[in-house]
This record gives C-alpha cells, structure tokens and sequence, in this order.
C-alpha cells in the first residue's frame, strides 16, 4: 500500500517497486504495475501458507484467521491508498498488514509473541498495529474497527487533511449495530471514508443467504445516501481501478463511498475450525478463480510473464519470509518488568 522505505541500490528484481500512489504524476508501464500485484499477492498467499506450518508446529499459538483467497482485496485496495491514507482492519488482516509495507519479519515476530513484533508481541495475529504506516490494526471485535475508521476520518475533515480512511470488514460485520450507526454518521457528516466489505460469504460458519433477507450488500449501503457499488474480489486489476475510483472521489470532497468486494476465503474461518458448514465441491468452484491464478494467466497470455520472471518472484518472497521466520524465532520475549507498561499512562516514559 504504498508505504515502504526506498530500497537499497542493487539488482532489480521483478515486482519488487511498488507503483506510486494516484495523483503524484509518474506512469509507471503496465507490466510493472501487474508485477507489483502479483509480488504482493504471492508474498501474503506463501506467508499464510507458512503460518500454517508454524501453527501446526507449535511456534504460533493462539487464534489465527488465514487471508488466503482474499488477496486480490487487499493489494487491489492497496494501491489506491496513499502513504498519508489511514488503514483499519479486521481479525483477519495479516494480507491487509503486508499489502500495507508492514514487513513480513515485523508481522511474523508478532505472531510469535516476540518483542520485535509489530505491536511488541502483545497482540498476535488479530491485532497487528503500525502507527508509522497509519495501520491502526486489526480488531478482534466483529465490526469493532468502524467506528474507530469513523473518528480518523472525522479528525481529518477537521483538520482539512486530504487523505482517506479506509476500512476493511467482513459480511458478518454488517449485521452489527457498529456498521449502520458509521454508515449513517458518515454520510450525514460527509466523512473521507472508504467502506470496504470484504464479502466471502459466511460470517464465521452463517451463510449470507441465512443471515441476510437482502444480499446484494452494497444496493443497502447506497440507502445511507453514499456511493456504492459491486465488484468482482477474485480479480486483483477489478479491485484496483474501483478502489482508486472511490478513493479520488472520497478525497476530493466525495464523502463516504463502499465497496462490495464478492471474494471467497480457501481455507476455514480459523484453524480451529473443522469447516463443516460448506459443500467441497463450492470450495473448489471458488478455487478454479484463485487471484493469483488469474493475474498469473492473463500476464502469460499477454506475453508479460514467463517461467523465469515467475521463479524469481517465487524465490524473492521464499527469500523474504525464511529471513522473518528466523527473525522472529531469534527475538526475544518482552521481559516480565515490562508487564504493567502501556497499561497505564507513566509521565515521561514513552
């Protein structure tokens, strides 16, 4: 999402610039842009795929809610945002944290538990947090981190700031309170807050279609007077050139706008859940889209990707997350005295 430190001089590796955001007058060729969005896409997919070894070995414990599916969202998302734009995200928002320029090993040492994490080991997988990059974390509350995205936006309306809040939420969040109530307030106050559903259709294990009398989530969204619209989450060059749509609108003066991305999550809502709840045979329909897949295909077929360039990226991600993986095993755990800290506010301490 825009938000990384310029990389040190060296051998340029496909994918490996991210394109600037919208609006600082600098084309990039299409070719890197797809680069880019493919890098990104199979950094979060290998990621996760490692957290499951992880997991299963014991070295990350507790909850952990798996993006792998979703990408598409999350990067086409990401390049619509400037490094100034403000990120709120969900429990499931390890993909929304990279796409962000948070770095893998800041990411992976959290999921240990360790002190070098990005929250300082103290929030794990559902609460990454990176102020720096104006990633005001996950939120293990369904629906809990609207209101929040409501107050950013709100504090940058009055102080005149043109930037965006972005919010990530899943279905499920739209049946809580905390949706209506910000979708209201937004659009009455005319907030710079781009609403982004992220629609897998089930809210844990409850179907849209059993929890929802209405389904199509963004015709209910444009009843709170706002910009809403349907695209397809699956497809990562779908999601970019909406989200930068809203986004130059929201920025310009456009108030609050919503996005339905209609996407599907591959793996079971945590990895404790057995997943019993979908037929495998829509699981696999659902795979026959992969995002990565499909971005992968359509650069081979315009002739803008080959077998090398892919290895490459294969090998620079692989590169990436084994480099994070050995930070976070060698980190240490923040130390007991440190318990109470942050807890409470102490004078002069920081």
């Amino acid at each position: 999402m825009n938000a990384t430190a310029r990389s040190a001089p060296g051998p340029k590796r496909p994918g490996s610039r991210r394109p600037r955001p919208a609006g600082d007058g600098e084309h990039r060729p299409q070719r890197d842009d797809q680069l880019v969005l493919l890098r990104q896409m199979l950094l979060i997919r290998r990621f996760e795929e490692r957290c499951v070894e992880l997991y299963s070995a014991a070295k990350i414990r507790g909850f952990v809610h798996l993006y792998i599916g979703e990408e598409a969202v999350a990067v086409g998302v990401g390049q619509a945002l400037r490094e100034e734009d403000a990120v709120v995200s969900t429990y499931r928002e390890h993909g929304h944290a990279l796409a962000r320029g948070v770095p893998a090993e800041a990411v992976m040492a959290e999921m240990f538990g360790k002190a070098t994490g990005c929250s300082r080991g103290r929030g794990g997988s559902m609460h990454l947090f990176d102020a720096g990059r104006r990633f005001y974390g996950g939120n293990a509350i369904v629906a809990g981190g609207l209101p929040l995205a409501a107050g950013l936006a709100l504090a940058d309306r009055m102080r005149g700031a043109e930037r965006v809040t972005c919010c990530f939420f899943g279905d499920g969040a739209y049946a809580e309170g905390e949706f209506h109530e910000t979708a209201n307030l937004a659009a009455l106050w005319q907030l710079p807050l781009l609403l982004v559903c992220e629609n897998n259709l089930y809210a844990m294990g409850t179907s849209l279609a059993r929890e929802h009398a209405q389904t199509n989530l963004a015709m209910r969204a444009a009843s709170y007077g706002m910009p809403a619209w349907t695209v397809d989450g699956m497809d990562v060059l779908a999601v970019e050139a909406a989200a930068r749509r809203a986004a130059e609108s929201v920025r310009a003066g456009g108030g609050p706008h919503f996005l339905e991305a209609r996407t599907y999550r591959f793996r079971a809502h945590s990895m404790y859940d057995p997943d019993r709840y979908r037929d495998k045979e829509e699981v696999a329909r659902w795979k026959t889209r992969d995002p990565l897949d499909g971005l992968e295909g359509a650069m081979r077929t315009a002739g803008s990707l080959d077998d090398g360039v892919m290895k490459q990226l294969e090998e620079d991600v692989a590169t990436e997350i084994d480099a994070a993986v050995r930070a976070a095993e060698a980190a240490p755990r923040e130390p007991v005295s440190d318990l109470l800290r942050f807890v409470t506010s102490v004078p002069g301490r920081v």
